[in-house]
């Protein structure tokens, strides 16, 4: 499973304009390549939406300049070369910590220092005045699991894509004649999936929305 844009935005709570000005290269280099295709059409990998929600979250505290600054530290000065994914980044708004094995090192200024707390990357937040959703869980009746169609959002306990259950709904089926088309699936699945297909379609590029890069 790759994700789109749109989805890959819905999902990490990035905004259209944000995912694509943090692919373009700055004077520190790109704060994130989509994984799977970096070219159209663009493809997020899971690894990637993880990444991506990190960076909102540093974003709400600090500037881009120091995110890429930060970034550069971590590739080109420390050697570090996975995935963006597989690091822990806070900030304490001045500046921004790789957190590792009980310390943490200043990505900006050099030295050590203990941290205390990390923030859950896959937890809902708000960014924007917008509820960005739990990542593995983005409603009740929905879950988000690599090994489940590769990460696609499906009904809980199912592998039906909650994509495939919304275009239903839209197409005139009510939800409570959705299990004649998919047993497994209630009515509330039904309408969770298409709410969140609702929010899914809010990011789209013919009206991207003026927030900071």
């Amino acid at each position: 499973m790759s994700y789109e844009p749109k989805l890959a935005a819905a999902l990490s709570g990035a905004t259209m304009r944000q995912l694509s000005h943090w692919r373009r290269a700055g004077k520190n280099g790109a704060v994130l390549v989509p994984e799977v295709s970096d070219a159209r059409p663009l493809l997020y990998s899971f690894r990637d939406v993880v990444a991506l929600r990190a960076c909102v979250r540093l974003r709400q505290e600090t500037s881009l300049q120091k995110i890429r600054k930060a970034l550069n530290t971590l590739r080109e000065d420390l050697g570090e070369r996975e995935h963006l994914s597989s690091y822990a980044l806070v900030t304490d708004r001045d500046t921004i910590y790789l957190a590792e094995h009980g310390q943490a090192t200043d990505l900006l200024r050099g030295g050590n220092y203990v941290i205390h707390q990390l923030v859950d990357v896959l937890a809902p937040f708000y960014q924007d005045g917008r509820h960005i959703p739990a990542l593995l869980h983005p409603r009740q009746h929905l879950t988000v699991e690599p090994a489940v169609r590769g990460g696609e959002p499906v009904i809980q306990g199912t592998r039906v894509p909650a994509a495939e259950v919304a275009a239903l709904v839209r197409d005139g089926i009510e939800p409570e004649r959705i299990t004649d088309f998919y047993p497994g699936v209630s009515a509330d699945a039904a309408r969770d999936a298409l709410d969140f297909s609702d929010y899914v379609d809010s990011y789209t590029d013919s009206a991207p929305r003026q927030v900071a890069a």
